[in-house]
């Protein structure tokens, strides 16, 4: 059509599309105002694409690389994905993951949902980053380590979340760790733990950290004895996600530790049905593809460093020496 257009007909397809396009008119109106069908308005502003009088263009918002995030969910079969510029400045990349992930849960989450936060560095910064929910409850899915630094506490990170929403918080004041598998059968049976773990089967969205097996990259195992980290890593072992560990395979694995944490079953943590990870820095691929692979995560929230290496395995990983 484009093609046969007299100069009147290219000079009324480009006044539809300044009406339309910068002006805002409705196709309607702008029919009414020049006397044509609401039908020509629209072929003429087809007209105007095709002669290259209107240009669209997709303009990434800065902090969120969409051509990224759209491969990444594609390789991967996510539900959504969320890839973060890196920035050389540590600090100001967990604020910027921590800001998108946020971005994500308020855009998927419904007035339905249950939401479940375990203690994770990433996860206080996306609750830190949040501005409303909708009136849900908010559940603890773990107890909490004390980290060099870090302040918030899952009892913190949950009921700010619950003020936000103005739903029922369902916390519990526990270590995630606990010294044998008897102290942590004692605590799962105090009231408070018992019914948060009770209400974790009604969750159906969580966010959640991801640490490779060293003590560089996971709080727990840095947390645990050189024996302790070593007979999980015995095991098979190559990285933890809510206290729960999985192997290269992205299959959960039964040690000894698993008798010792206050956390979800790898089977309640499986019956999520939107589990968020939030992961920073390319040296988490080599745990992240596991997590990936095993379905343990159904989207992410990464930067584009660790994006990059996922789409791009021949390129490397950064590995960190255990």
């Amino acid at each position: 059509m484009a093609e046969s257009l007299g100069p009147h007909e290219r000079a009324l397809a480009a006044a539809v599309a300044r009406r339309h396009y910068l002006a805002g008119e409705s196709k309607v109106d702008i029919a009414s105002a020049l006397g044509i069908s609401r039908f020509k308005v629209a072929r003429l502003l087809d007209a105007a694409h095709e002669l290259g009088m209107v240009r669209i263009e997709v303009v990434d918002d800065g902090l969120v690389d969409m051509e990224l995030s759209q491969c990444l969910k594609e390789t991967y079969g996510l539900h959504h994905c969320s890839v973060v510029v890196a920035s050389p400045d540590a600090g100001r990349g967990r604020g910027d993951i921590g800001r998108a992930a946020a971005d994500l849960l308020t855009e998927i989450i419904t007035p339905s949902d249950v939401l479940g936060l375990p203690w994770s560095r990433s996860v206080a910064d996306l609750i830190a980053a949040l501005t409303a929910l909708p009136p849900i409850p908010v559940v603890q899915l773990s107890g909490s380590l004390v980290v060099p630094g870090e302040t918030r506490s899952p009892v913190d990170i949950v009921t700010r979340a619950a003020r936000l929403a103005g739903g029922e918080a369902h916390v519990f004041f526990a270590p995630l760790v606990l010294d044998s598998a008897a102290s942590a059968a004692a605590m799962r049976r105090q009231q408070s733990v018992a019914d948060a773990f009770a209400q974790a089967y009604r969750v159906t969205i969580a966010a959640a950290g991801m640490g490779a097996w060293n003590p560089e990259s996971s709080t727990i195992c840095r947390a645990l004895s050189p024996d302790d980290r070593q007979a999980a890593a015995d095991t098979g072992v190559v990285g933890e996600m809510m206290g729960i560990c999985f192997d290269s395979e992205g299959r959960p694995v039964a040690t000894a530790l698993g008798e010792r944490v206050l956390t979800l079953t790898p089977e309640q943590l499986r019956a999520i049905p939107e589990v968020i990870g939030i992961v920073r820095g390319a040296a988490k691929a080599d745990v992240l593809r596991p997590a990936l692979a095993g379905r343990l995560v159904t989207s992410l929230v990464v930067d584009s460093d660790l994006a990059n290496v996922l789409l791009h395995p021949s390129s490397g990983s950064v590995s960190v020496s255990r």
